[in-house]
């Protein structure tokens, strides 16, 4: 590993889907809250609500230390040149703090539906990132050239799109993944790539009712992510494990639940196999609701306080 690996996000951070959902206002508020708390990046999803840049640029605007970085930007979305351009903007913008997280795949000229919104059609997903970032390096650069330039990470799960990582960014993106891949990812990437891991969380001393929210979140995505079932199965869960609905062990594996400590614990075990830095999403019964109290509660178990101020991004 590099002598930073984490390179400004702390070991620790907070990954949201919400934000989609959330007016401007709100999003702003709870931003600069999370900066405040200490944790060390902030994440955020990509689906139909808010595209990835404009979310971007609400994030930094509302906060003046902590990293920003999209988790993941779907390039199915949006032009190569175009994004090569919003990233140049915003890293001129907010030097040093805007992280282009990319992941998706698709084939050109072909289009398809995804609840009813036109999405070109998926590809080999390897071979179509390779070419998006050969596009992306080769757009040219008529504006202010940032210092330093943004960095860019890939989501992957397999060993040929980590590899691609390795080679092609500052590293990966993993998400929906036990502490198992994190070792695995390490290994095939090498000991110099950044390793940013999601973990989902559930903080909740009912352990009943946090393994609740925690099933019907592993259950949504093998239900609607081929690739999350793909890779799980990689990794050595079976028929039993998946069909029929995710079984403990599986939830388990996916979702750390209890109360903090049991948290931190897990967000120590995947820093120990080998993650750069790991980002928290808390999973509540309401997936639209911030978790800004959680969030809150987690804050001194992750982010140490010395004389009263949080060691940014945390050292667990």
């Amino acid at each position: 590993m590099t002598d930073d690996p984490s390179a400004g996000l702390g070991r620790v951070g907070i990954w949201a889907f919400a934000y989609e959902g959330q007016p401007a206002g709100r999003v702003r508020e709870s931003a600069a809250e999370i900066e405040e708390l200490g944790y060390g990046a902030l994440w955020y999803g990509e689906a139909f609500g808010r595209d990835a840049v404009g979310q971007a640029w609400l994030l930094l605007s509302a906060t003046r230390r902590i990293t920003v970085a999209s988790g993941i930007a779907n390039i199915a979305f949006r032009e190569p040149l175009a994004t090569a351009a919003a990233a140049r903007t915003l890293g001129e913008a907010f030097p040093g703090r805007y992280v282009l997280g990319l992941g998706g795949h698709r084939v050109d000229d072909t289009i398809h539906e995804v609840d009813g919104y036109p999405v070109p059609a998926r590809g080999r997903a390897v071979t179509t990132m390779r070419s998006y970032l050969d596009a992306m390096d080769a757009a040219p650069a008529h504006g202010v050239m940032p210092d330093p330039v943004p960095r860019r990470l890939l989501a992957a799960l397999g060993p040929k799109m980590l590899k691609l990582a390795a080679e092609r960014s500052w590293g990966a993106h993993t998400y929906f993944v036990p502490v198992e891949h994190t070792s695995r990812a390490r290994q095939i990437m090498g000991p110099d790539a950044f390793l940013g891991v999601e973990q989902a969380v559930v903080l909740d001393h009912d352990l009943d009712r946090a393994r609740e929210v925690a099933t019907a979140h592993v259950a949504g995505y093998l239900a609607m992510a081929p690739h999350q079932e793909a890779n799980i199965r990689r990794l050595g869960f079976g028929d039993e494990d998946i069909v029929g609905g995710p079984s403990r062990r599986l939830v388990d594996a996916i979702v750390a639940h209890g109360d903090a400590e049991g948290i931190r614990r897990r967000v120590q075990r995947h820093l120990q196999a080998g993650a750069s830095h790991v980002c928290l999403q808390v999973l509540t019964a309401d997936p639209a609701r911030l978790p800004r109290r959680e969030w809150r509660e987690l804050a001194p178990a992750l982010m140490p306080r010395h004389d009263g101020v949080a060691t940014p991004g945390g050292t667990v």
